[in-house]
Order: C-alpha cells, then structure tokens, then sequence
C-alpha cells in the first residue's frame, strides 16, 4: 500500500471532532461539543462561522446539504433555493447565464438549513450557537494562508467586471487600506448584526423580517428580480438519502438535485471491476476515470430538482444499469460528449459526539465570493447557484421560476451493516463526485486511514478525454494513461482537486478517528 509525504496524523478522540478546511470554524465548533451541544450544535456553529473566516468559499447568503446519523438512521436535509418568480429564459440578456451580477442569484437556503438542524436535532439554544462567529465579525480574525490567496484571486476577478451591483462588495470586503495576506485582519460589523438578527429570530428575520425586506428593496433597486416574496416561500426539504453498495459498505447521498447521484453510479461500476491490487497503475485509474466520465453523462442528462421533473433515481442505481454502463468501458479512453468544468467554492465539514451523533454538511456561495452582489449594510453575500440550470428547452434541469438548479455540493456518509462509519466530503465543484469516489476507493479499497486517503494524489477529468493529475501520480504514470487515449495535463497546484474532511467511528470502541486535507487550512478538532 503507497504512503504519501505529509505533516498530518490522523486524529483519535472519544468524546467529539470536528474537521472542517478552517482551524478557527473547527474550534468553534469543539467549543459547542465542550459545553454540552450535541454534533449538529457543533456543525451548525461550525457552519455559521464558516461565513466569515471563510467568506471566499460560502456565506450566509448561500446554500446547504445535511446528512445526520442520529436515532439509529441516516437523515438528509436539503436545503438548497429555488429560482426566484421573476427568473426565466425570457429574462436572459442573449439566452445566456451570467456568472456573476443578480441574474444567477437564488433563493439562500442555508439560514433555513441550520434551523430545521436545530429545531430536530439542536440540543443547546439556538441563538448560543452564534456566539463565535459574531466574535470574528465584530472583533476580526487574521486571515488563513488559502483564504487570502483566494481572497486576492476575487478581488482581481470583481475588478476587471466592473459591474455596478459589485460596489458593495468593495466596500465589504475590500475595504481601503486592506489587502488580503496570510494574517492580515478583517471584520464586517454588518455581518456581525446580521448575525445577531439571525440568531435573535431563529433564522425568520432572513425569510420574513427586515432582512428580507432589504434584500427585496435592494434588488428591485438596481435590477434584480429576487423579491422579499420569494424567501418568505422558500422551505428546506427532508429528504431519502440514497445509496450505493462498494466492498461490503453503503455510500450515502443527498438525492437529485445534487449530483451525489455521480459517485454511487461510479462506484457501483467499480464494485463489479476487478481494480488492481497497487493503487497507482495506468489500469486502474483508467477505469476510474471512464466510469466517473459514464456517470457524469447520466447526471448531466437526467440530474434537476424532482419536484419539477422525472429522475430515473432508481434506474440510475440499478444493478442493470451499472452493468450497461460496465459493458461500455473498453481499453481506451472514450469521448462521453460532456463536462465536467473545474468550478467552484466550497466549505465542507464533519461532526462527531460522544453519544454516537455524526454530522456531514456542506455550504456554499459556489464560485469563490458567489455573484458579487451583496446587501448594504447586512454583509449578506448572494452565491450565484443559478449558473448551473441548463438552458435548453424541454431538458429536465431547465431555469424555471420556482425550481431548484443542478447542484455540485454533495455531502457523503459511509455505513456497514446499517451502522455508521462515518461522514467524509470533498469540496470543488465538479471535482466533488469524483473526489467522493477516490477518497472510498482509498478507504475500502486500498486500506488508508482517513488522512492517507486525504493525502493521497488525486485525479481530475474534465471533459472528452481530457484529464488533470497532482504531481504526487508522476511523469510515468501519465505517459500510460496518454498511451491509454487520455489527454493529460500534469497541474503542480492542488487547488483545482478539491479539499476534504473525514471522521470515521470504530464499531467496537467509539474511538473516532479523523482526517483533514493537506491542500487546505484545515483542522481537526478533537478531545
């Protein structure tokens, strides 16, 4: 079995652990285990934090995605927005999308989503789980050395748009006389208050209240068509969490409109291929790649929010239709006709108490900072999840009001026997299945603890043939996978390869062991 270089140890711990890509989200999150809140407490204030020292990746203007073990069973929460009623393809500027501005913002779901997770599951007073976030806000925090890179990144990338609705977020988050750098300092008094609003109404204020009513205003202001009508609508939905079988275990996702769906399709066409006993061979990860790619296609196709279209789900993750799928892989890379682009910002974390709770959750504002557009005096920055409806009439993930987009943040869990492993998730995008697929693989396949099957290489398809490896899987292999038909292009920065969590629980002990990535800030926090 390969070891790869790294500074990190996996984590043990008994009583409670949270990992998540930001050391002080992750402490804040220990500080609710440690005075008595269960592991959804601890996420939800993780979460919460998470808007602000790491605002370059989500916010609280964003979505989420649960899965909780609690009560013997595994429950999913979706909390993800809907088109607002005065978005469709008649508003489009030239039938397109854009990425940024007010065109691609939906409805937020994630202040909805951490309170449906408190109000089933929250053990400690609501308003408590805010403290230390409003403390970074206040007071401010220096900045980690992935946040400031990508802090930098967004502020030359709002500048060359030079869109009116982006003035705010110089104001917020680029203020004068500062400039992102590792340990550079930076508050938001508007995020802090809002925060305060937030807490204070159990998340009502953001959907019924004055918050609300100034994105509203805002909007109809400077020409966006989310309406205070349209967050008073929105609802998160519990939903069946679904699965896939790989080496005796069950993989858990979020249903459509995630793409979770991705990764149980490629692992159940890898449970019934013989992959090679070594890790790193041009075989074995051809076939990865060319089951990810057939997955893909699938999602890309059928993929969108159920309440509005047919999704074959159960096709999908038949044992005949991994079959047709298996019979389809031959000895050289095939063309699937579609994309898995390399976009994306992401917060993932993972959660564990004493008492046998597990947490996995993600959040989002998608591309970095989301769509630039942020409400005065709130701190409330809008992602720009719109991006991902497709746009051609009559196909299932097409923008209508009302409806939900495609989704690329999925978090996972993995089961034995109908017990809990554990919550694991990779963040980035696209990248997000295919990172759900490698970190199993390394786990029940290959035999990593969570940190080795964190730390360990990775690689990326991105569309036809075309494929982006880390460093870490050589010049050698890359040649073999060319020899195969793949287009390889080896990336010396792991950015574009996503960023991850995972807390896996012995059946026997309870000891909880943990993960987190060596390509982040990450943290493992754990007593």
């Amino acid at each position: 079995m390969p070891l790869y270089p790294s500074s990190r140890q996996p984590v043990y711990a008994r009583r409670g652990m949270v990992a998540t890509g930001q050391p002080l989200a992750a402490q804040a999150g220990l500080s609710i285990l440690q005075e008595g809140g269960n592991a959804v407490d601890a996420a939800i204030a993780t979460a919460i934090a998470l808007t602000v020292v790491e605002p370059t990746a989500n916010g609280i203007g964003g979505d989420n995605f649960a899965l909780v073990w609690a009560d013997g069973e595994l429950h999913g929460l979706n909390a993800s927005g809907a088109a607002p009623a005065g978005l469709s393809l008649g508003v489009l500027p030239d039938g397109r999308m854009p990425v940024h501005g007010w065109l691609p913002v939906t409805v937020p779901g994630a202040v909805r989503g951490w309170a449906d997770l408190h109000g089933r599951f929250g053990r400690l007073p609501f308003a408590r789980l805010f403290g230390p976030a409003i403390h970074y806000a206040r007071h401010g925090y220096p900045l980690s050395p992935v946040a400031a890179r990508n802090w930098a990144r967004a502020i030359g990338i709002y500048r060359s748009l030079n869109l009116p609705e982006l003035q705010e977020w110089f104001g917020v988050f680029a203020p004068a006389g500062f400039t992102p750098r590792p340990g550079a300092v930076w508050a938001s008094e508007g995020h802090a208050t809002t925060l305060e609003r937030i807490a204070a109404s159990g998340g009502a204020d953001f959907y019924e209240g004055q918050l609300a009513e100034r994105i509203g205003r805002h909007a109809e202001a400077t020409g966006g068509v989310i309406r205070a009508a349209d967050l008073a609508a929105h609802r998160s939905e519990w939903v069946a969490p679904i699965s896939a079988t790989y080496r005796g275990h069950e993989v858990w996702e979020i249903p459509p409109n995630g793409q979770g769906i991705t990764a149980l399709m490629a692992l159940g066409v890898l449970d019934g291929l013989d992959l090679p006993d070594e890790r790193d061979t041009a075989r074995g990860l051809h076939l990865q790649i060319e089951a990810i790619k057939l997955a893909f296609a699938d999602a890309h196709a059928h993929v969108a929010d159920t309440r509005h279209s047919d999704v074959p789900v159960e096709r999908l993750l038949s044992a005949a239709h991994f079959t047709q799928l298996r019979d389809r892989i031959g000895g050289e890379a095939l063309d699937p006709q579609t994309r898995a682009p390399s976009t994306g910002g992401t917060v993932y974390l993972a959660a564990a108490d004493g008492d046998g709770m597990m947490v996995s959750l993600i959040q989002s504002n998608y591309m970095g900072f989301g769509s630039g557009v942020v409400i005065p005096g709130t701190g409330i920055g809008l992602h720009n999840r719109g991006h991902n409806f497709n746009l051609e009439d009559g196909h299932p993930n097409v923008l209508k009001p009302g409806k939900r987009p495609y989704h690329t943040i999925i978090p996972g869990f993995l089961t034995r026997d109908g017990g809990p492993v554990g919550p694991f998730g990779v963040m980035g995008g696209f990248m997000q299945p295919q990172g759900h697929v490698q970190v199993i693989l390394n786990t029940l396949r290959y035999g990593m603890n969570p940190q080795e099957a964190l730390d360990a290489p990775r690689w990326q398809w991105l569309t036809g043939r075309n494929v982006e490896v880390e460093h870490g899987l050589g010049a050698h292999l890359s040649r073999e996978l060319g020899r195969l038909g793949h287009r390889v292009n080896v990336q010396l920065e792991a950015g574009s390869f996503g960023r991850g969590q995972i807390i896996w629980r012995d059946p026997q002990t309870g000891v909880l062991v943990g993960g987190s990535e060596p390509r982040t800030d990450g943290l493992v926090a754990a007593y």
